[in-house]
Protein backbone atom coordinates (compact mmCIF):
# COMPACT_ATOMS: atom_id res chain seq x y z
CA UNK A 1 0.00 0.00 0.00
CA UNK A 2 3.20 2.56 0.64
CA UNK A 3 2.97 2.68 4.64
CA UNK A 4 6.46 3.36 5.87
CA UNK A 5 4.71 2.21 9.80
CA UNK A 6 2.54 0.42 11.33
CA UNK A 7 1.55 1.04 15.08
CA UNK A 8 1.36 -2.03 17.26
CA UNK A 9 -1.59 -1.55 20.45
CA UNK A 10 0.10 -3.99 23.24
CA UNK A 11 -2.95 -5.13 24.88
CA UNK A 12 -1.14 -8.49 26.53
CA UNK A 13 2.57 -8.40 25.60
CA UNK A 14 2.69 -12.18 26.68
CA UNK A 15 0.61 -12.50 23.45
CA UNK A 16 3.28 -11.14 20.99
CA UNK A 17 5.90 -13.15 19.26
CA UNK A 18 8.79 -10.67 18.76
CA UNK A 19 10.62 -12.63 16.31
CA UNK A 20 7.35 -13.06 14.49
CA UNK A 21 6.76 -9.85 14.44
CA UNK A 22 10.02 -8.41 13.62
CA UNK A 23 10.34 -11.01 10.40
CA UNK A 24 6.78 -9.47 9.17
CA UNK A 25 7.96 -5.96 9.41
CA UNK A 26 11.79 -6.84 7.68
CA UNK A 27 9.48 -8.96 5.07
CA UNK A 28 7.54 -5.59 4.21
CA UNK A 29 9.72 -2.92 5.00
CA UNK A 30 8.32 -1.18 7.87
CA UNK A 31 9.03 0.68 10.96
CA UNK A 32 6.87 -0.02 13.95
CA UNK A 33 5.61 2.34 16.80
CA UNK A 34 3.97 1.26 20.02
CA UNK A 35 1.09 2.18 21.93
CA UNK A 36 -0.77 1.17 25.18
CA UNK A 37 -3.66 1.86 27.41
CA UNK A 38 -4.27 1.21 30.96
CA UNK A 39 -7.79 -0.66 31.75
CA UNK A 40 -9.92 -0.52 34.75
CA UNK A 41 -7.16 -2.57 36.72
CA UNK A 42 -4.34 -0.22 35.98
CA UNK A 43 -4.91 3.51 37.11
CA UNK A 44 -1.71 5.46 38.43
CA UNK A 45 -4.15 8.01 39.88
CA UNK A 46 -5.92 5.70 41.98
CA UNK A 47 -5.73 5.39 45.71
CA UNK A 48 -5.27 2.00 45.56
CA UNK A 49 -1.48 1.51 45.35
CA UNK A 50 -2.47 -2.22 43.60
CA UNK A 51 -3.01 -0.32 40.79
CA UNK A 52 0.05 1.34 40.75
CA UNK A 53 2.27 -1.83 40.74
CA UNK A 54 -0.16 -3.09 38.07
CA UNK A 55 0.50 -0.36 36.13
CA UNK A 56 4.59 -0.19 36.30
CA UNK A 57 4.52 -3.90 35.55
CA UNK A 58 2.74 -3.93 32.51
CA UNK A 59 4.49 -1.27 30.88
CA UNK A 60 7.89 -2.59 31.99
CA UNK A 61 6.83 -5.63 29.48
CA UNK A 62 5.71 -3.21 26.86
CA UNK A 63 8.88 -1.44 27.34
CA UNK A 64 11.04 -3.94 27.22
CA UNK A 65 9.35 -5.44 23.89
CA UNK A 66 9.58 -1.78 22.65
CA UNK A 67 13.12 -2.04 22.99
CA UNK A 68 13.64 -5.31 21.22
CA UNK A 69 11.64 -3.79 18.48
CA UNK A 70 14.30 -1.05 18.14
CA UNK A 71 11.31 1.80 18.81
CA UNK A 72 12.53 4.73 21.14
CA UNK A 73 9.10 5.40 22.52
CA UNK A 74 5.80 4.12 23.68
CA UNK A 75 2.62 6.40 23.19
CA UNK A 76 -0.43 6.63 25.43
CA UNK A 77 -2.81 7.98 28.15
CA UNK A 78 -0.88 6.28 30.36
CA UNK A 79 -1.44 9.15 33.70
CA UNK A 80 -4.88 6.97 34.29
CA UNK A 81 -7.17 4.52 33.32
CA UNK A 82 -8.96 5.16 29.94
CA UNK A 83 -12.48 5.99 30.68
CA UNK A 84 -12.00 7.41 33.96
CA UNK A 85 -13.95 10.69 33.27
CA UNK A 86 -16.89 11.90 35.97
CA UNK A 87 -17.36 15.31 38.09
CA UNK A 88 -15.08 14.55 40.99
CA UNK A 89 -15.15 17.34 43.70
CA UNK A 90 -11.99 19.37 43.30
CA UNK A 91 -9.90 17.91 46.83
CA UNK A 92 -9.92 14.88 44.46
CA UNK A 93 -9.16 15.94 41.26
CA UNK A 94 -6.13 17.63 42.70
CA UNK A 95 -4.79 14.70 44.61
CA UNK A 96 -5.79 12.65 41.55
CA UNK A 97 -3.31 15.31 39.58
CA UNK A 98 -0.85 14.50 42.67
CA UNK A 99 -0.38 11.21 42.48
CA UNK A 100 -0.57 11.09 38.45
CA UNK A 101 2.69 13.24 38.32
CA UNK A 102 4.26 11.16 41.30
CA UNK A 103 3.71 7.68 39.42
CA UNK A 104 4.23 9.38 35.68
CA UNK A 105 7.91 10.04 37.47
CA UNK A 106 8.65 6.37 38.71
CA UNK A 107 7.02 5.24 35.19
CA UNK A 108 9.78 8.19 33.63
CA UNK A 109 12.56 5.79 35.09
CA UNK A 110 11.44 2.73 33.94
CA UNK A 111 11.10 3.78 30.80
CA UNK A 112 14.64 5.73 30.92
CA UNK A 113 16.59 2.17 32.06
CA UNK A 114 15.37 1.15 28.28
CA UNK A 115 16.56 4.19 26.97
CA UNK A 116 13.04 5.24 26.04
CA UNK A 117 10.63 8.09 26.18
CA UNK A 118 6.58 8.16 27.13
CA UNK A 119 4.41 10.20 24.78
CA UNK A 120 1.49 11.26 26.55
CA UNK A 121 -1.64 11.64 24.97
CA UNK A 122 -4.72 13.83 25.73
CA UNK A 123 -8.04 12.09 25.38
CA UNK A 124 -11.67 13.57 25.08
CA UNK A 125 -14.03 14.45 27.84
CA UNK A 126 -15.90 10.79 27.61
CA UNK A 127 -12.59 9.06 28.37
CA UNK A 128 -10.61 11.20 30.43
CA UNK A 129 -11.34 13.74 32.76
CA UNK A 130 -8.11 14.32 33.20
CA UNK A 131 -6.23 15.47 30.29
CA UNK A 132 -8.23 16.79 27.23
CA UNK A 133 -6.10 19.42 25.52
CA UNK A 134 -2.42 20.11 24.78
CA UNK A 135 -2.19 22.82 27.52
CA UNK A 136 -3.51 20.17 29.82
CA UNK A 137 -0.54 17.78 28.62
CA UNK A 138 2.28 20.53 28.65
CA UNK A 139 1.04 21.36 32.20
CA UNK A 140 1.19 17.88 33.31
CA UNK A 141 4.95 17.58 31.48
CA UNK A 142 6.24 20.94 33.25
CA UNK A 143 4.70 19.65 36.82
CA UNK A 144 6.82 15.98 35.94
CA UNK A 145 9.67 17.70 34.87
CA UNK A 146 11.27 14.64 32.92
CA UNK A 147 13.04 15.13 29.88
CA UNK A 148 12.35 11.89 28.73
CA UNK A 149 8.39 12.55 29.03
CA UNK A 150 6.92 13.71 25.49
CA UNK A 151 3.51 14.19 23.69
CA UNK A 152 1.42 12.68 21.07
CA UNK A 153 -1.42 14.45 20.04
CA UNK A 154 -4.51 12.51 17.90
CA UNK A 155 -6.56 14.55 16.05
CA UNK A 156 -9.71 12.72 16.83
CA UNK A 157 -9.82 14.12 20.59
CA UNK A 158 -8.44 17.56 19.13
CA UNK A 159 -11.70 18.10 17.27
CA UNK A 160 -13.69 17.47 20.28
CA UNK A 161 -11.63 19.36 22.21
CA UNK A 162 -9.25 22.32 20.93
CA UNK A 163 -10.44 25.38 20.05
CA UNK A 164 -7.47 25.94 17.61
CA UNK A 165 -5.95 22.69 15.75
CA UNK A 166 -2.86 24.89 15.07
CA UNK A 167 -2.48 26.57 17.86
CA UNK A 168 -2.85 23.63 19.94
CA UNK A 169 0.13 21.76 17.94
CA UNK A 170 2.07 25.25 18.70
CA UNK A 171 1.52 24.17 22.26
CA UNK A 172 3.08 21.61 22.44
CA UNK A 173 5.65 22.40 20.35
CA UNK A 174 8.77 20.31 19.85
CA UNK A 175 7.66 18.46 22.27
CA UNK A 176 5.43 16.34 19.92
CA UNK A 177 7.12 13.37 19.20
CA UNK A 178 3.93 11.59 17.66
CA UNK A 179 0.70 12.22 16.37
CA UNK A 180 -2.27 10.14 15.47
CA UNK A 181 -5.09 11.09 13.11
CA UNK A 182 -8.90 9.93 11.48
CA UNK A 183 -11.76 11.49 11.17
CA UNK A 184 -14.34 13.85 13.89
CA UNK A 185 -16.05 11.00 13.65
CA UNK A 186 -12.97 8.26 13.16
CA UNK A 187 -13.55 7.67 10.04
CA UNK A 188 -11.47 7.94 6.81
CA UNK A 189 -8.80 10.98 7.22
CA UNK A 190 -10.29 13.57 4.60
CA UNK A 191 -13.64 12.42 4.94
CA UNK A 192 -14.93 14.65 8.32
CA UNK A 193 -15.01 18.09 9.69
CA UNK A 194 -11.92 18.21 10.65
CA UNK A 195 -9.49 21.04 9.93
CA UNK A 196 -6.89 19.26 7.82
CA UNK A 197 -5.28 22.32 6.47
CA UNK A 198 -4.63 24.23 9.56
CA UNK A 199 -3.48 20.91 11.37
CA UNK A 200 -0.97 20.66 8.12
CA UNK A 201 0.04 24.22 9.18
CA UNK A 202 0.50 23.43 12.54
CA UNK A 203 2.82 20.54 12.11
CA UNK A 204 5.28 23.02 9.69
CA UNK A 205 5.14 25.19 12.42
CA UNK A 206 6.75 22.91 14.76
CA UNK A 207 8.37 21.22 12.32
CA UNK A 208 7.25 18.25 13.62
CA UNK A 209 9.68 14.98 11.86
CA UNK A 210 7.44 11.89 13.42
CA UNK A 211 4.74 9.43 11.96
CA UNK A 212 1.46 10.18 11.21
CA UNK A 213 -0.39 6.93 12.01
CA UNK A 214 -4.09 6.22 11.02
CA UNK A 215 -6.06 4.98 14.05
CA UNK A 216 -8.82 2.86 13.08
CA UNK A 217 -11.58 0.79 14.39
CA UNK A 218 -13.78 -2.11 13.10
CA UNK A 219 -16.99 -3.37 14.69
CA UNK A 220 -15.93 -6.88 13.68
CA UNK A 221 -13.28 -6.25 16.70
CA UNK A 222 -15.81 -6.32 19.59
CA UNK A 223 -13.03 -5.73 22.33
CA UNK A 224 -12.35 -2.63 20.44
CA UNK A 225 -15.29 -2.11 19.27
CA UNK A 226 -16.84 -1.81 22.65
CA UNK A 227 -13.80 0.16 24.25
CA UNK A 228 -14.38 3.08 21.61
CA UNK A 229 -18.38 2.81 20.61
CA UNK A 230 -18.12 1.75 17.38
CA UNK A 231 -21.07 0.24 16.25
CA UNK A 232 -20.76 0.39 12.64
CA UNK A 233 -18.73 -0.15 9.80
CA UNK A 234 -16.28 2.71 8.82
CA UNK A 235 -15.45 2.11 5.70
CA UNK A 236 -16.22 -0.89 3.19
CA UNK A 237 -12.93 -2.80 4.40
CA UNK A 238 -10.29 -2.04 6.54
CA UNK A 239 -7.75 -2.02 3.43
CA UNK A 240 -9.62 0.66 1.65
CA UNK A 241 -9.58 2.75 5.02
CA UNK A 242 -5.85 2.48 5.19
CA UNK A 243 -5.68 2.82 1.25
CA UNK A 244 -7.81 5.82 0.94
CA UNK A 245 -6.76 7.27 4.21
CA UNK A 246 -2.54 7.00 2.96
CA UNK A 247 -3.27 8.97 0.26
CA UNK A 248 -5.30 11.56 1.24
CA UNK A 249 -2.49 12.42 4.09
CA UNK A 250 0.11 11.74 1.12
CA UNK A 251 -1.71 14.75 -0.60
CA UNK A 252 -2.13 16.78 2.31
CA UNK A 253 0.92 16.32 4.62
CA UNK A 254 3.78 16.75 1.87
Amino acid sequence: MGFDVVEIPVEDPDLIDVKILKEALDVHGLQPTICIVFGDDKDLTSEDKRLHKNCFEHAEKCFSLASELGVSFVAGPLYAAVGKARLAPEAEKKAEWGRAVANLRTLSGIAKNQGLDIALEPLNRFESDLINTADDVVRLLDAINEKNMKIILDSFHMTIEEQDIRLAINTAGKRLIHVQVSENHRGIPGTGLTPWAEFAKGLQDVEYSGALVIESFTPEIPELAAAVNIWKKLADTQDAFASEGLKFLKNTFK
